[in-house]
């Protein structure tokens, strides 16, 4: 097995950067927005609270500031003055000033998590990690979403035992993840023990055998040092003790690429995309993996396709469609190119670019009427797109519907921003629309405008 391998999909490469609020899952974010969310507070309070939230808004954060001030003076209780005191310190880069008036807010509200929130985020951005801990800590009891910010800033303070003791416990309740993996990998690579991990996790698996993420951390280990072989008699061994492993595989679909096993290289891709124990982001990208592989060996199409089927139906995710199509594009393959954007766009109707790319695909073929509506559908979505307006026009012309590419074309040149080359183009659009109308001289008109701005342009 070549020594230059690397296991890239579920063994990904990450550098590691500190992310505020990088996690499974959403965080609530509380905005007071009317007088009810606040305690009992005079007209005045409310009139400085509430004109601080419009200056926040707009951005204008000293007068934000100096009217919470003010609401502070008429009720030092109110703990959401506290908070939005720290926002906009912290919005200012004045990270101090926000940490007192935040810790003022922790002291009354110790378990508001949205005070504890914005306190991690100060800390994070003043690179404060080790005042940040405790506060994650907390947070992470009320938020389990907080858990992998709790790893990041175990790592950060050097309590890597933390960090993996706190990583495995999460692969155990969510799953495989690749971001964890490359949490995990920061540890490694900080202790810089290479022998002591080997030991460590070889001990582990004497201890239990069975436990499928200490094989697969051994694997990663090996492979991270070049030790390809003993990355793939190690992943043999996982499959020994527990043929069903479905978390081999995120190992052994690359192993199977790098040595040209197609046949096995598909069966690890089925048994990955099926898993549940999988998270979608890895799967993602083990696809986008053997689809580059699929660039080299053609004549595995069909399994690449049936492939995509299975993580778009399991994971009620179509954005690969998008990927496939780009795919079949640049083999040439218009047709089957188009019938994947055509899926990627029935779930991604807010991408432009891949909206262009099927009506250009569609003006190549000849679809002027698909052109026609599709064009019609985009502009809802993006109606100052002068592009739009030029497509749809030129459609309804070949579609001799001159007295509409005449409408759309004057509407669409409104959007035209100091673009020669695209006013051209309309002109010329609106030239033949004028031919198809029997006006010769207005036709003639826009023909010369348009030759004029190509006559500049060069």
């Amino acid at each position: 097995m070549g020594k230059r391998f690397q296991i890239v999909a579920f063994l990904a490469l990450f550098s590691f950067s500190v992310t505020v609020y990088a996690q499974e899952g959403d965080k609530p974010v509380v905005e007071v927005s009317s007088a009810e969310e606040l305690g009992t507070v005079t007209d005045s309070f409310q009139e400085y609270f509430f004109e601080a939230l419009k200056q926040k808004a707009i951005e204008n954060h000293e007068k934000a500031i100096n009217a919470l001030t003010q609401a502070l003076a008429l009720n030092p209780s109110e703990s959401v003055v506290y908070l939005e005191l720290g926002k906009n310190y912290n919005a200012l880069g004045k990270y101090s000033q926000a940490a007192v008036y935040l810790m003022k807010g922790r002291a009354a509200l110790p378990e508001n998590e949205e005070i504890l929130a914005e306190l991690y985020n100060t800390y994070f951005l003043s690179e404060e990690f080790d005042k940040a801990l405790p506060v994650v800590q907390d947070l992470q009891k009320l938020n389990s979403s907080y858990s992998e910010d709790l790893v990041n800033l175990y790592i950060l303070n050097e309590k890597f035992d933390l960090a993996l003791s706190l990583l495995d416990t999460l692969d155990e309740k969510w799953g495989s993840s690749m971001y964890r993996e490359g949490l995990r990998r920061q540890v490694y690579s900080r202790t810089n023990n290479v022998e002591a991990q080997v030991e460590n996790l070889q001990e582990k698996i004497e201890e239990n055998p069975k436990d499928e993420k200490d094989y697969l951390n051994l694997i990663f280990v090996y492979s991270e040092n070049g030790e390809a072989d003993k990355a793939f008699e190690t992943a043999q061994k996982l499959l020994a003790v527990n043929p069903s492993s479905e978390l081999v595989h995120l190992a052994l679909y690359k192993f199977y690429m790098e040595e040209d096993a197609a046949e096995k290289a598909v069966n690890s891709m089925r048994i990955l995309l099926g898993s549940e124990q999988i998270d979608e982001v890895t799967k993602y990208q083990a696809l986008n993996d053997f689809l580059i592989y699929v660039t080299e060996n053609p004549s595995l199409e069909e399994e690449l396709i049936e492939l995509v089927q299975v993580f778009s139906e399991n994971e009620n995710n179509s954005k690969v469609y998008k990927q496939l199509g780009t795919f079949f594009f640049e083999k040439e393959d218009r047709d089957q190119a188009l019938y994947y954007f055509d899926l990627a766009l029935e779930n991604e109707t807010g991408d432009f670019g891949l909206y262009n790319q099927v009506l250009q695909l569609n003006m190549e073929l000849g679809d002027f009427e698909k052109v026609n509506v599709l064009s019609g559908r985009a502009l809802e979505v993006f109606p100052s797109q002068p592009l739009l307006y030029l497509t749809k026009g030129t459609a309804l012309n070949k579609l001799s519907k001159f007295e509409e590419a005449e409408t759309v074309l004057i509407m669409g040149q409104d959007f035209i921003i100091d673009d020669p080359r695209l006013s051209s183009d309309f002109y010329l659009q609106l030239s033949k629309a004028y031919i198809g109308m029997n006006q010769p001289e207005k036709a003639s008109e826009f023909q010369k405008k348009a030759e004029e701005l190509k006559n500049n342009k060069s």
